[in-house]
């Protein structure tokens, strides 16, 4: 497939993944602006990533740290990457200075390297903290139930900042991840009566390509697509 074909073909696919947004936040009584839509390019090459600015996109997310540090390479800086996959401390430095947000902060040990790494390079960083709301084995993240435990290390943060949570739940019919997303939404507004308000909280990353729809209706203001948009082009 050509440029031209695959531009046509995202486009379309874009406007399809704008239209039930929109859709999703009217039923929700919420703006369409209150989503930031991360397009997932885990599976496609650096040429068909570099289209995504053409077409409006700007918010890009990966998986794997050295698959963002390659794809960073050769796209414009106006790109806004997001690191929502594991990332291991001995990755953290060269990560740092190219993403705008990482989504999969999921241990304390792994926020206070964060905190260390951010001073070193003097700046502010901002993450969301991983959950596994759904309770799976084979999933990262933070117990709901340690949720409450977390806000003295949050407090002791000086140079990140807790914008959110983030979760993936389980492949499964939509419908049946509603419950996952609203107990994300729960632990936020938990948490964040008790901690500073430099770390809002402000953001929900849930939501993925087969759940999007409905972890819009529960809150989410992130929502990571990759498959829904990228189908079928080969990497």
């Amino acid at each position: 497939m050509d440029t031209i074909a695959i531009l046509d073909l995202l486009r379309h696919r874009l406007a399809d993944v704008e239209r039930r947004l929109t859709t999703a936040c009217a039923r929700a009584g919420r703006s369409r602006s209150d989503v930031t839509l991360v397009t997932v390019t885990k599976t496609v090459s650096s040429d068909v990533a570099a289209l995504l600015p053409e077409l409006g996109v700007f918010d890009l997310g990966e998986n794997r740290p050295q698959e963002l540090w390659r794809k960073a390479k050769s796209l414009p800086p106006s790109i806004r990457w997001h690191l929502i996959g594991h990332l291991q401390r001995n990755k953290i430095e060269p990560t740092l200075s190219l993403v705008h947000m990482i989504h999969s902060v999921d241990s304390v040990r792994l926020l206070q390297a964060l905190e260390a790494a951010a001073a070193q390079q003097e700046r502010q960083l901002d993450v969301l903290l991983e959950v596994n709301a759904a309770g799976e084995a084979s999933k990262h993240g933070f117990a709901p139930n340690e949720m409450s435990s977390l806000v003295p290390s949050i407090q002791a943060l000086k140079h990140v900042r807790v914008r959110g949570l983030m979760t993936m739940a389980p492949l499964q019919p939509a419908e049946d991840c509603r419950p996952v997303f609203a107990t994300l939404r729960r632990l936020r507004d938990a948490l964040r009566k008790d901690v500073a308000p430099v770390h809002d909280l402000r953001h929900l990353s849930m939501g993925m390509s087969n759940d999007f729809e409905v972890a819009v209706e529960e809150g989410a203001t992130m929502v990571r697509l990759g498959s829904v948009l990228f189908e079928g082009l080969t990497p």
